[in-house]
């Protein structure tokens, strides 16, 4: 491993520090961390809590829209007014089926027409809100009814339990979440409950709705802290049961071994040792090269080449990811430059950033840089955003991300429905395309559940008039199955593994000619 670096024996201040191993640093150690877990998930079940708040809130928003128009109408005969309550259900997304009635009497139905049903305004919470196990049509699915009145009319609209349960499961990864309205209450699973909400013993956390009259519950379970630190502090965890049974001499090489990554990454950084390997990016039936993310490797004089997982996450944790992205982002465009007659104008070049890239506004010099090395038109720079770290919406990184797009590079977010806060991005950052990741597309016709998410975010995508672009794509059936749902950009072994230039320059020369092959940005 190139992260393992032989240093000097000679310190004398590290010699005092076995003295210091046993019971005492180890408790505290153990105290310290258990501490920080906690912290992490207080924040973590807050800020569900907040997103799904706010993802409800817009959903109603849009259901109250529908009872809002269809109210005056309420009254008026069932065949004058039914067209408009179908209009409702096929205008607004969330909008299951609408309904008028006239003194506590439903008589209009959307599917139905004419209809007879009495209503009670008690079984409402406030008189605007009930969370149904069903109804007569569909008796299993959960149904949340919002309803509207004025004097003696009625406008009511019912919002399908299935986008509420999936708005649960997606913003609710890793973590208990769940929607209570009044008594009852909705999980993940989709199941209405009627039982008393559960009982979280780590972090729980309730957010109250100020617009509607419900309620969202997250939480973790006993033990949680713990099960976090054996996944997230492994190292740190297993240093922490070194310090009560090495000697001084394993001590001082711990001690010195969090410092030797970033020494070793700073030399290969000055000596050119990251190189960029480009994966194909195909669109359309024909399976023809559209572009290519670039990817970082290591080129290690003695190890030869270092796979990337084994040094990303230490240079995004040493600050070096943003000068060794500079450099590559460099050697990628004077790799390229000279071969760029045989690109399709608009052929796409992806590049990953993360949150470091988004503090301050160099990020917009390298960029700028980048496509000054070719002709105007003839590449389109896509910037992917990994969420190994949160990215958050400051002032900075709001404004780089507006120059970014007056320049003309997209920003598309990474592995989407994987990372830290994705449906949160969409609504913070002015985004592009999504990245479906291939542990989505791994499950083509292998999962039904996790098929039924992978059709969500192409839905959603769709409904927000992003691009998207399919990660790991290795069998035909699988490409089939994106290119079916509207998937034009596909990546993946199926069309080819990370090359270095020359075997990429190589295969993009043989590729049939098409007569347009331009990834165009989409409005936001």
């Amino acid at each position: 491993m190139p992260l393992s670096v032989k240093h000097s024996r000679r310190t004398p201040v590290r010699l005092a520090l076995p003295w210091l191993m046993g019971t005492v640093p180890l408790l505290l150690g153990l105290f310290i961390l258990h501490w920080q877990a906690e912290r992490e998930l207080h924040a973590r079940a807050w800020q569900t809590a907040e997103q799904a708040l706010a993802q409800f809130n817009l959903m109603l928003d849009n259901v109250a829209a529908s009872t809002e128009l269809l109210l005056p109408l309420a009254g008026q005969p069932c065949d004058g007014v039914k067209l408009a309550l179908r209009e409702q259900v096929t205008r607004r997304p969330f909008v299951r089926s609408t309904n008028v009635a006239y003194k506590h009497h439903l008589y209009c139905n959307s599917l139905f027409g004419d209809y007879s049903e009495t209503i009670n305004p008690a079984d409402y919470v406030d008189g605007k809100l009930r969370l149904m196990h069903g109804n007569p049509i569909t008796p299993d699915q959960a149904l949340l009814v919002y309803r509207q009145s004025m004097g003696e009319q009625t406008a009511m609209a019912s919002l399908d339990g299935f986008h509420l349960a999936n708005a649960l499961r997606m913003i609710g990864q890793g973590e208990d979440l769940v929607l209570q309205v009044g008594p009852v209450w909705l999980s993940a699973d989709g199941a209405v409950h009627d039982t008393p909400v559960p009982a979280y013993a780590v972090a729980a956390t309730s957010r109250v709705s100020g617009r509607y009259p419900f309620s969202v519950h997250t939480g973790f379970a006993e033990g949680e802290p713990w099960r976090l630190m054996m996944a997230h502090y492994p190292a740190l965890f297993g240093l922490l049961l070194f310090f009560g049974i090495l000697t001084g001499g394993v001590c001082h090489w711990i001690l010195m071994r969090p410092r030797s990554p970033h020494q070793e990454l700073q030399r290969a950084l000055e000596a050119n040792e990251f190189i960029p390997f480009f994966q194909p990016v195909v669109r359309g039936e024909q399976s023809h090269w559209a572009g290519a993310e670039v990817l970082m490797r290591w080129q290690h004089p003695r190890e030869g080449l270092v796979r990337p997982d084994l040094f990303i996450p230490l240079a995004e944790d040493s600050g070096l990811i943003v000068p060794m992205t500079r450099a590559l982002m460099q050697q990628t465009a004077a790799q390229l430059a000279p071969h760029a007659d045989a690109f399709e104008d608009g052929f796409r070049i992806g590049i990953n950033i993360c949150a470091s890239h988004c503090q301050d506004l160099n990020l917009y010099d390298d960029c700028r840089a980048f496509l000054a090395a070719f002709a105007p038109g003839r590449v389109t720079l896509m910037l992917e955003l990994t969420e190994r770290e949160l990215i958050l919406p400051t002032d900075t990184t709001l404004l780089l991300f507006e120059k970014l797009h007056e320049l003309g590079v997209l920003i598309a977010i990474d592995d989407f429905g994987t990372g830290h806060s994705s449906l949160a991005y969409l609504r913070q950052f002015n985004v592009d395309y999504l990245k479906i990741d291939q542990s989505f597309v791994a499950t083509i016709g292998v999962d039904t559940l996790s098929g039924h998410l992978l059709d969500t975010i192409i839905e959603l995508s769709a409904k927000l008039d992003l691009g998207i672009v399919a990660e790991g794509v290795e069998t035909t059936e699988q490409k089939d199955y994106l290119l079916q749902r509207g998937v034009d950009f596909l990546q993946g072994y199926l069309f080819g593994k990370p090359l270095p230039l020359n075997e990429f320059i190589a295969l993009l020369a043989n590729q049939p000619d098409k007569t347009t092959n331009t990834l165009h940005p989409v409005a936001n």
